[in-house]
This record gives structure tokens, C-alpha cells and sequence, in this order.
């Protein structure tokens, strides 16, 4: 979706997008990340975090030693830095964490586009959802954030849907 291929939403956005935003420019970050197809994805750009909810930067690296050493040395100077590779429903993770107040970050690099990684695919989900269903279904997903419930599984109590929430957001059509 070509709305979420750029940041500069970001700056007309709320407050916390506006912050988001500047912070993103300030530091550098996506152009750190250029080469690696940075795309935020998450919750911010979709309007129902929450104060305390991390930005999520999905990347695309094709040599992962290299993206592990870009990235050590962009940002391992940040507030709670940390780096581990593991494996996600099968694929060869990188996870950067790392703090920039008021926001915690994480990205997510792996050997597939970002347009295809999982985080993406659940934020346009959500964000379709989200344009049919209106506002005071997006106040009762921060709602039932609020009081502790993860975003898909927020996403499928209130659409009704059982089952693995991760696949089935993914299944869902929206008539």
C-alpha cells in the first residue's frame, strides 16, 4: 500500500506520529537503513499505540552479516541497544532493539522483501479493517489494548474470528 511506502504521512499525522516523525529525520534513521527497504509498520502508523508501544521498522537484507554490521554500527551508540538472530515462523531473523526516548524501537530484518514480512502484511490487515469498521471500533481496540490484550487477538474478539489470530487477520475479508 503506497501510503505506508514513505514516512512523510507521518508528519501531518497525530502527535505521536508528528514525534515519530521528527525523531525519524533527527537521527537518520531510514536513510541509515536505505539500502535494507525500511518500511515502519506497527501500530503507530495505523493510529492504535498505545504510549509505551515500540516503532517497528521491517527491513529486507540480502547478506545478513552485512545488515548485522550496518546496523551495529548505526545505532549500537543508542539507549538499551541490543542485537539477536533467531528463526521466525522459519525465517532467518535480525532483531535490533534500541531506545530514542520517548519511543523503543525494533527492527526486524530478514532475507524477503518488507512488503512481504509478516508485520506488514497484519498492519495493512488491520489498517483495511480498521477503514470499514470506523472509529469506535479503532477506540475499542485500544481499549481492549489497554487492558493487556495484544493487537491481533484485540483484532479478532472483536470481529469474532477463532482460531490462530496471526493467520487468521491475514484470512480475513472484508466484504
Amino acid at each position: 500500500m503506497k501510503r505506508f511506502n514513505c514516512i512523510d504521512y507521518l508528519k501531518s499525522g497525530n502527535t505521536r506520529q508528528k514525534a515519530l516523525f521528527t525523531i525519524l529525520k533527527e537521527h537518520e534513521i531510514m536513510d541509515l537503513l536505505a539500502e535494507y527497504d525500511p518500511v515502519v509498520v506497527g501500530t503507530i502508523p495505523i493510529e492504535i499505540d498505545l504510549k509505551n508501544s515500540d516503532v517497528d521498522i521491517c527491513c529486507l537484507w540480502k547478506n545478513k552479516e552485512q545488515f548485522i554490521q550496518s546496523t551495529r554500527l548505526s545505532f549500537s551508540k543508542n539507549k538499551d541497544f541490543k542485537l539477536i538472530e533467531k528463526c521466525v515462523n522459519g525465517t532467518e531473523t535480525v532483531i535490533i532493539s534500541f531506545k530514542i526516548d520517548p519511543f523503543p524501537f525494533e527492527i526486524f530484518g530478514q532475507n524477503r522483501p518488507s512488503h512481504e514480512q509478516e508485520a506488514y502484511r497484519h498492519m495493512i490487515a488491520e489498517y483495511n479493517i480498521l477503514q470499514k469498521q470506523g472509529e469506535a471500533f479503532r477506540k475499542n481496540i485500544i481499549k481492549l489494548k489497554e487492558n493487556g490484550m495484544k493487537t491481533e487477538p484485540a483484532f479478532c474478539k472483536l470481529l469474532e474470528l477463532k482460531g490462530d489470530p496471526f493467520k487468521e487477520l491475514l484470512l480475513y475479508k472484508i466484504n
